[in-house]
């Protein structure tokens, strides 16, 4: 078994007529408000169906999450998912595949993941034929969503986008020449690293936060490519060409 994100292919010895394969949808058609059904097996209760709704697209699954990598454009629903269900099918009304159900939030009510059926066929195609997944863009930098409240730590009359806290030594950001905090600030109680470039368009597209940030750089981008990142710098707009490089095996965005 091969696992990326959640996604896995098999091999198996049964014969074609004992399976029956279910059709995947373009996830890329789906609305927040949609209704949704989750099928798994919760705490060993096979067979189980639960339903709800899509509450957002692309989310970020962050590194606390997955324990040790963000996962873009993440599906948000409200179907309930429990250990068991991980892996199983997210189905729209029609029963056809709009996810993989992923993960739920602990100790949360209503807040489920599941990765959408568009990242399925783009992965497990390689999954099946080289065994791994290496087309994840990775731009070299870990961020904060911006706020009032940073930006007025920050004296920026830049007041959304993402924030860079740090730029890895010799990435793809670092040899664009982005930059990353250069002090902390009291931040109702919390220090917080303040200072740096925020991201807010990539290739024209506007940024808001670190769920804009993944979601573009997943579905439009590869390793190699380049995009032209624009950041606010000492209120001013810059445009940095930056060579995107391929995911580490644990890292941020």
């Amino acid at each position: 078994m091969n696992l990326i994100g959640d996604l896995a292919v098999l091999s198996v010895d049964a014969p074609k007529s004992e399976f029956r394969p279910l059709e995947i949808a373009n996830s890329q058609m789906l609305k927040v408000g949609d209704p949704v059904i989750a099928v798994g097996n919760p705490y060993g209760l096979s067979g189980s169906m639960t339903a709800g709704i899509v509450s957002q697209l692309g989310r970020t699954m962050t590194e606390e999450t997955t324990g040790g990598y963000s996962i873009a454009n993440v599906i948000q629903t409200t179907a309930p998912i429990n250990p068991g269900n991980s892996g199983g099918p997210l189905l729209n009304y029609q029963g056809q595949v709009v996810g993989i159900t992923a993960a739920v939030v602990a100790n949360s009510e209503g807040i489920s993941f599941a990765i959408p059926s568009n990242t399925i066929l783009r992965e497990t195609k390689s999954l099946a034929k080289n065994g791994s997944y290496d087309q994840h863009p990775w731009l070299g930098v870990n961020g904060i969503d911006m706020t009032y409240e940073i930006a007025k730590a920050m004296d920026s009359k830049v007041t959304y986008g993402w924030l860079i806290t740090q730029v890895a030594q010799g990435g793809p950001a670092d040899r664009a020449g982005l930059r990353g905090a250069t002090r902390q600030a009291q931040i109702q109680g919390d220090l917080v690293p303040v200072g740096g470039d925020v991201i807010v368009a990539i290739n024209g597209t506007r940024v808001i936060s670190l769920d804009d940030v993944s979601t573009y750089l997943e579905e439009h981008t590869v390793p190699g490519q380049t995009v032209n990142m624009t950041v606010a710098r000492n209120d001013q707009l810059l445009n940095l060409a930056v060579v995107l490089g391929t995911r580490p095996a644990a890292t941020t965005s």
